[in-house]
Formats: C-alpha cells, structure tokens, sequence
C-alpha cells in the first residue's frame, strides 16, 4: 500500500485483489490526479479499511473510493458498506469485469453506489477520467464538515423511543442510538441525572438534554426549521411527499414565496421506500431517502421554505385569502394552496396489534429498525410494491423474510421487476392467502398467528418482528365541510367536480374548475390524495408541477 506524508492533499483509494490490476489503476490515477490527491491503493478490503481508519484518526480527507466486486475474505461490496461509516461524504465506485454487470447492478441496492466502471477501461481518458472527474467536482461540491451526532438513549420495545429514532431518520439528522442497557447509555443518562424510567431521552449536539420530547420539540432542537418566516405567502403547500416537493420546486424556481408544510419529514411514503427502480432518469434505482433528501434541497436552493413538524388542522377561505391554521394555533396566509398530504398506511385489525404498536409492529417500513432485526426472523404484511421493496431490504439483515400476502399471487399488485428480484432472493418466502389474525407478546411482539384463506387452518409462528403495508388511507379528515371528497375520502378535483356538466354546487366563478382544483377555488389537490390518482412517484412529482401551472392561471384570473 502506497502511503504519503502530505496529509493537506485528499485521496483517491483503490483496492483489488489482482496486484497487477491494482498497480494499472493506481497508475492510471497518478497520472491525471497525482498532483491534487493522494493515490492508496490496496490489495484486500481488510487493508484498505485499515488504511481509511488510519486516515479518519489523522482527520485526512477521502474523496474517491473504487473497489473490485470480486475480491476474497471483504468483497468490494462489503468494503464499500463499511467505508461509508468513516467516509460518508466520499464517492464510491465498484469495479466489475462485463460477466458481474448484473450483480453489480443488484448490488447497488446495498449500497448508495455513485458508479460502476467496467474492467478494462482503455482508453481511461474516455472511460475513466469523465467518471472520476464527475465524482471529484460532486465531491468538492458536498458539505464535507465533521458530523455533530445527536444521541439516543431509548428502550429497544419502547414505542416512542421507536418514534424519534424515526423521526431523525426520515429527516437526515445524524444519530447515535445507545439500548438503555448500554454501559455509554449508563453513562448519559447519569451525567443528566436521570435513569431508565425517562426514556426515550435525546442529548442534542449542543449537549441539550430532551426527555420524551414531542416531534415539534424534537425539530427545534436539533436545528430543523419549524417556525415561518412570514404570515403572508404566494404558495402554501401541505405535505412534503414527492407531490408537494414537485410543487415546492416549481413554485419557488417560478417565482411564487412558496413554504412547503410538513407534519413528520419531508418524503412521505416514498421516502421511507428501500428502492425506488421504476423512476425516470434513475436506471439502477435510488432509495426513496435520497430521492426525496435531493428534492428537498432543490426546494430550498430555489428559495422555498420548509417546515417541518408542524401539524395542519384546518384551512379556512375569506375572499382572495387561504389561511392554513397550525394545531398550536398559529396560523399562515396565502393566494392559494396545494393541498399534497397523501395518505397513510391502514392499520391491522387482529386482536393484540394494536397493543404491540411501535413494540415489534410496525407500519411502514420503519428503516431505522433494520440493523435490529439481524439474524431474525421478520414478517411483512402486503403484496404491493412497498411490501415488496421492504422486503428486499430487510432480507439484507435479517435471517429470514416471509411475505404475507391475503391474495393468491403477486401480479396483480406488485411490479413485474420486482416480483421477479423476490424470487431471485433465497431469504424471502412468499406466503399467498394467508392473513394474520392474531399477535401475542409480553412487552414486544413475540407470535403471531396465521391463517390458510383456502383451508381455514391457523398455525402459530414465532415472530419478533411485523410490518404493515395494506394500502392506504388519505389524511383528509380535517377537510371535512370544506372541499369535496370521495366515499373514501380522497379528494375530488377538476372534471371529477362536474355532475352532468354542472360546476359542484356552490361554485362562485363563471368558469369551470381547474384540472387539480379542488371545489374551493385557490385550493388545489395533487398526488395521492387526490380521487383517481396515479399511485406511482412519477406521477405525484408530475401532479405537483401540473398543480403549480394552475395556480399561475388562478392568479392570472383572480
């Protein structure tokens, strides 16, 4: 391994397990960044991992990591897993030989891969030098400053302790999680003078202590933005989902003050998806958090506001005026509002579920609780896509995945490609007309029992671990009396307003209502939560810039 004694200079780190392959990627760098970078190379990922904590000890920089696929003991993939701990910000690419693209591409869904590069590469001025100079300029581009961790000490059943570990991680904040049987979660809880009857307790960067504290705390403390910057807007947008991001996007980069509202964190259902394959302009998938996380800066960079953690209760119509009104209270003002609050997944109704909510139940796909569930058995209630992407994640950990669908196959609601990557994953077991029916625990989740729809036996199985995607319901209810809304609850807008050709009843314009508009003109509706929606994320971004195009015709009019 080749070593510098200029720390000042970041590096570009390399490592195959072929020596004479290793040297003509290392030369091949030099040669074009030797004189800005520092060129590592190594032979296995053990060496090469050590080589990064050395770095990180000495507090160097690490710009570029590229790992061969095939390697013995630590494969590039696994390499690549544990660099990202000590160099998140750091560019990764995997090396793979023409027969591995397929694997390669699969494994893209481990890790959050910026490239793969085909062995050989000659000429590397065509095929080499445009990947690296790419991932340098984003490299030198990226917010690079020691992480600030807030602390976590909670119990491992604790339903609210469950909750902000969430809440953090839905909304980009760093964290580290102590269980309450920790000796370092011992030692936090007695420099605050508190014990294990607090929890969950939150120590936040500033060394603040927070004991139990409610998600609108939570969001202020470590440093969320919860509080808007004027009463008065062009553009209120309700939900933070890809439909309400697209909105936020369109609105602020035309224009509009625009302030984007959001209960919990920006990204809605989709941004708690593992992968997201089936989205334009991604072919080897992204996670729903980096999706959403990049649309959410892109909001801020247009010059949108962002709330976060603040609870939409009614929305009130006085002349030109929309006033959206906060459960504390509190209230904002504008022209017109998207509503994009999308829905929520329903809950089970089996006896001893709700009971054992947040204590091994989960609905949704609760991320965060991933590295938990290692080396046990997990159980996913659902046969759409999101069943499908949790389960392909959580197969990542667990020792075992069992799909629990209440229909006779998978075609009918999940993706083809998706379905086919489920059976190509030995941990996954897919169990059709099966429903649960009940689950047992003393504290946690620790059984649930089954039952065959076909034959109507039940069988108990042991189960430490359950999560719930059974389709979804709108969060609509506080529009009850205001706009129009389906049997379900969804909301009704544009062409689906008009019965027999007539404008819905109380309509106070002389002309029809607007494709998105809801039947409050001003109010417009966009992505799942509106009646006869496309449930696709495409889709939803598509409703939000739709939406806003509509509101510049509103203006234009009012």
């Amino acid at each position: 391994m080749t070593a510098s004694l200029v720390p000042a200079r970041p590096a570009i780190l390399t490592v195959d397990d072929d020596p004479s392959v290793s040297r003509a990627v290392a030369r091949d760098l030099r040669r074009r960044y030797g004189e800005q970078h520092r060129i590592v190379r190594a032979e296995s990922g053990e060496s090469a991992l050590e080589a990064l904590r050395e770095m990180a000890l000495r507090g160097d920089d690490v710009a570029v990591l590229l790992a061969d696929f095939r390697m013995p003991g630590m494969d590039g993939l696994q390499f690549l897993e544990a660099a990202m701990d000590l160099y998140p910000a750091a560019r990764r690419v995997l090396l793979t030989a023409y027969a591995d693209t397929d694997a390669a591409i699969t494994a893209i869904n481990v890790v959050d891969l910026d490239h793969y590069l085909l062995k050989p590469w000659d000429p590397p001025e065509e095929k080499l030098y445009p990947v690296v100079d790419a991932l340098l300029e984003a490299w030198r581009a990226s917010d690079r400053r020691p992480v600030c961790e807030t602390r976590v000490v909670g119990h491992r059943w604790s339903a609210r302790s469950n909750e902000v570990r969430d809440f953090l991680a839905r909304n980009q904040v760093p964290y580290r999680w102590y269980p309450c049987d920790d000796p370092e979660a011992a030692r936090l809880l007695a420099a605050a003078g508190l014990d294990d009857q607090t929890l969950p307790v939150v120590v936040t960067p500033a060394g603040e202590t927070l004991v139990a504290p409610d998600d609108a705390q939570l969001a202020e403390r470590v440093g969320l933005s919860t509080t808007p910057a004027s009463e008065f807007y062009d553009l209120v947008v309700i939900g933070g989902g890809p439909a309400g991001l697209g909105a936020a996007v369109y609105g602020a980069s035309e224009g509009l003050r625009t302030v984007l509202v959001e209960r919990t964190a920006t990204g809605g259902q989709a941004g708690q998806s593992s992968r997201i394959e089936n989205y334009l302009g991604f072919p080897d998938g992204v996670s729903g958090a980096q999706l959403t996380d990049r649309a959410r800066r892109q909001a801020v960079r247009m010059g949108a506001e962002v709330l976060t953690a603040r609870d939409v209760v009614a929305l009130d119509v006085s002349g030109s005026g929309r006033t959206v009104r906060f459960s504390d209270g509190s209230s904002i003002t504008a022209h017109a509002v998207v509503l994009a609050t999308g829905v929520s997944y329903r809950e089970l109704a089996a006896p001893g579920l709700a009971d054992l909510a947040g204590r091994g139940v989960y609905y949704g796909s609760a991320l965060s609780q991933a590295s938990s569930c290692t080396g046990d058995d997990v159980y996913i209630v659902g046969g759409a896509n999101s069943a499908g992407q949790a389960a392909v994640y959580f197969a990542r950990h667990a020792k075992s995945v069992t799909l629990l669908v209440r229909g006779p196959s998978l075609e009918a609601s999940m993706s083809h490609y998706l379905i086919e990557q489920i059976a190509g994953i030995p941990e996954i077991t897919v169990r059709t007309c099966t429903e649960v029916v009940r689950a047992e625990g003393d504290g946690h989740l620790e059984r649930l029992r089954l039952r065959d729809r076909n034959t109507g036996a039940e069988e108990v199985v042991d189960a430490p671990w359950l999560f719930v995607f059974i389709g979804a319901a709108p969060r609509t209810e506080w529009l009850d009396g205001l706009v129009a809304r389906d049997p379900a609850g969804f909301v009704l807008a544009g062409p689906d307003l008009m019965t027999g050709g007539a404008r819905p009843p109380g309509w106070p314009l002389d002309r029809d209502p607007y494709l998105l508009e809801t039947s409050q003109p001003g109010v417009f509706v966009a992505g799942d939560a509106r009646a006869e929606s496309v449930k696709r994320v495409a889709s939803a971004v598509g409703d939000g810039a739709m939406a806003v195009s509509l509101v510049h015709r509103y203006l234009e009019r009012s």
